[in-house]
């Protein structure tokens, strides 16, 4: 992800989404954390000066993610990562996922969660990031 957001890509394709899945979300606060610190101090050296020009944090919530289906440590610091960055998914069939128990794992998971913001995880920020049409198709379908 760090490769991405240090690229200068998105500074030259402001429409570009790149969407991590399978990845889990627990890990991102961090690591935008120390994106932020290192493109701060060492921009000038780290070659990133003159083609990323805003804080890595700022172009990961513009453009970036995450998605997870069994990480409550990640829905527990959803604010340093952000609502709108966050997608729900299933992983099936994959050995790891939590199929067939997806549904039970994600409403104990998100359980503490507002009710907008769960249909914002579960649905609308995938709608919102493929353009899907409110009931979930493609739009033009």
């Amino acid at each position: 992800m760090v490769d991405w957001l240090m690229s200068g890509k998105f500074e030259r394709f402001p429409n570009l989404k790149v969407m991590y899945a399978e990845g889990q979300i627990g890990w991102i606060p961090y690591i935008l954390e120390r994106a932020d610190v290192v493109w701060e101090e060492n921009r000038g050296w780290g070659g990133v000066a003159d083609k990323v020009l805003r804080p890595p944090s700022e172009l990961f919530a513009e453009h970036v993610y995450g998605c997870f289906f069994d990480d409550a440590f990640g829905l527990r610091n959803l604010d340093a990562i952000g609502v709108g960055n966050v997608l729900y998914e299933t992983d099936y069939p994959h050995s790891d996922s939590t199929w067939p128990k997806s549904k039970e794992v994600g409403e104990a998971q998100m359980g503490h969660l507002a009710p907008d913001v769960v249909e914002r995880i579960v649905r609308g920020n995938a709608i919102e990031l493929l353009g899907l049409t409110a009931d979930g198709l493609w739009a033009g379908a």
